[in-house]
């Protein structure tokens, strides 16, 4: 006979054992500083400092700027929630796993970790914290905050957020230094990428405090800066941390040079430009293409007292135009999309109001070799073959573009061929107006905040009222334009966002269906495409740059053909505007403007700037 045995310590033993085992798998696994989603890294193990920083730029000073969000405002210091306005240069109060560099498309560095591991089957990814990090108030920053962090921006964090989170299952701390996140699918390409972007919070300052709620107190956080004084709707300013546990790390060498950093808001541009000559701040990026071409011919320009600079930019200059809701019935015809792109003229609006300074934007990865450019290639077609019966023919051939005019403000024959795409709709005139057959007219309100943009619309709805369209310019404040765009309550918006250099599971917020009915999503004009999201599946899984290249180049034609907005138009620099008391390296990032990061404090043209 057989003795009953007791078999709990067996058992506990067994879970041991095979907990011990999958540490050790962890552990066993290749560690590298660095990721990337193609595996090329630029900088190897030993590396001491980033090529476009000065690792012996002196520290001190203050910089003093206008932000690049293009908000006027702001009411809360949480950035990661979907409620507020979020204020300018919250993302330096926190330290991430690893940080980007950006003379590369996609490499990340270990910042709080020290080494990653990737499972064969890039299912797992295992980071390994530096025991030195520490959060501001000097407590130490471990795998239980990395996981903490991970669990309340899947939970509660933004949908820009959540969504791309959607394949990550779980983080889990191995010990106090090691976590581990675990993938599911076969597209995880950019998942660890991702992850070890992610913001790390305190577990035990969010465990008094909700994290979900709007705030205006400086929250705890772990990197270089901490907020010290701010005005709501003036100023926000940030102080350099002496304490800071990470400035010895070879991604923070020659990083983050100012004492101070200020960021300025004013209530407009006109504003803005007329503080900024009057010395109230120190920089700005000049957005105005009238106020470049003729508002600094003044005396502190001229004497070299306040330099202009051009920097170009390489990365994909972004999607910017009037995005249309096809959550609305009028805007679900194609025939529509398109008269509203006919009516629109680009070459009038550049050269009167933008002094030539602009090209007109094509493609959602405008700028950039994942822009789509004559017939599709023997891999493109391969992409789209299987979707041929749900897609016009015009995606087999040259990419759409949008179409050129006579520069007379009203081209004729542009607006001719957008009134007979409107009749043939089912929109006809009836007593001047533009009617369907239940006798509703056309209606369309253009959305904004900024007065500023009111001289771009006014001649497109003078054309659009020349068609039979109600069209009018329905100006909000901030806080409601906001608040509106994010619940998708608008006709047509005015939107700028950029993709990233490698874009992977980011595109689903962009162009998804299930973005499509998250409020606050970037999916602003309510794509739902099988085919769209099919693609963006193949441009998330892409092994190779190549596939990539080929795979975003099929979703772009897509997407054009499409017609979801009227593209509006860009320019490959940043034009920077400044008081001359900073230098920089002689090397700039290739993939950002790196004024924040690698520019410094000059005592010796400051001191030159106040004898003049």
């Amino acid at each position: 006979m057989f003795r009953q045995r007791d078999l709990r310590p067996i058992g506990l033993s067994v879970v041991l054992c095979i907990w011990m085992a999958s540490h050790a798998i962890a552990l066993a696994q290749a560690k590298s500083h660095g990721l990337s989603a193609f595996g090329a890294l630029k900088y190897p193990a030993d590396f001491k400092h980033f090529d476009y920083v000065n690792p012996k730029a002196p520290k001190g000073g203050s910089l003093s700027m206008i932000g690049t969000s293009g908000r006027i405002t702001f009411n809360s210091f949480n950035n990661y929630i979907l409620k507020g306005d979020p204020a300018e240069g919250l993302a330096l109060l926190f330290d991430s796993l690893m940080v980007r560099a950006f003379d590369e498309p996609d490499a990340m560095y270990g910042l709080v970790a020290r080494a990653v591991s990737l499972a064969p089957d890039r299912r797992a990814a295992t980071f390994y914290l530096r025991p030195e990090a520490r959060f501001a108030d000097g407590t130490p920053l471990t795998a239980a905050d990395v996981v903490f962090s991970f669990e309340v921006l899947k939970e509660k964090g933004h949908p820009a957020i959540r969504l791309p989170l959607r394949d990550v299952v779980k983080a889990e701390a191995l010990d106090a230094h090691t976590v581990r996140y675990s993938f599911k699918g076969q597209r995880t390409r950019d998942l660890p990428l991702f992850v070890a972007g992610l913001p790390i919070f305190s577990k035990a300052y969010y465990a008094t405090r909700p994290f979900d709620e709007t705030t205006l107190e400086p929250p705890l956080g772990s990197g270089p800066y901490r907020l010290v004084k701010f005005k709501q709707g003036a100023f926000v300013t940030y102080e350099r941390r002496k304490d800071y546990w990470g400035w010895h790390l070879p991604v923070n060498v020659g990083r983050y040079n100012f004492d101070r950093l200020r960021f300025e808001y004013f209530r407009d541009r006109t504003a803005e430009l007329e503080g900024l000559k009057a010395g109230a701040f120190d920089l700005r990026e000049e957005f105005t293409s009238r106020d470049w071409a003729t508002a600094y011919d003044i005396p502190q320009v001229r004497s070299g007292r306040l330099k202009r600079m051009v920097l170009p930019d390489e990365r994909p200059s972004g999607a910017q135009g009037f995005f249309l809701n096809l959550r609305r019935a009028k805007f679900q015809d194609i025939r529509v999309r398109k008269a509203l792109d006919l009516a629109f003229d680009f070459e009038w609006t550049n050269r009167n109001l933008f002094y030539g300074l602009y090209k007109r934007t094509e493609s959602f990865f405008e700028n950039s070799d994942m822009k789509a450019v004559g017939p599709p290639s023997p891999e493109e077609r391969a992409l789209l073959a299987p979707f041929r019966d749900q897609l016009p023919k015009e995606v087999f051939g040259p990419p759409y573009r949008p179409p050129r005019t006579d520069g007379s403000g009203q081209d004729r024959r542009n607006l001719r061929a957008a009134a007979r795409l409107l009749r043939a709709a089912g929109w006809t005139i009836r007593d001047g107006r533009r009617v369907n057959g239940k006798g509703e007219p056309l209606e369309i309100e253009f959305l904004i905040f900024s007065p500023g943009f009111e001289r771009v619309i006014a001649p497109y709805v003078k054309n659009l009222k020349i068609l039979g369209i109600n069209a009018r310019i329905r100006r909000v404040d901030p806080s409601q334009y906001e608040q509106r765009v994010k619940s998708f309550d608008f006709d047509i918006c005015v939107q700028r966002y950029a993709l990233n250099l490698t874009p992977g599971v980011e595109l689903r917020n962009f162009w998804g269906s299930k973005a499509a009915r998250t409020p606050g999503s970037f999916n602003l004009s309510g794509i739902a495409s099988p085919v769209i999201d099919a693609l963006i599946e193949k441009v998330i899984e892409a092994p190779s740059r190549k596939a990539l290249i080929a795979a975003t180049r099929a979703l772009d034609r897509v997407l054009r053909a499409g017609h979801y907005w009227v593209p509006h138009w860009y320019k490959a620099a940043h034009h920077l505007v400044f008081w001359n008391k900073f230098s920089w390296p002689k090397v700039k990032p290739r993939y950002d403007r790196g004024v924040i990061e690698t520019w410094w404090f000059d005592e010796a043209k400051a001191a030159r700037l106040k004898e003049k």
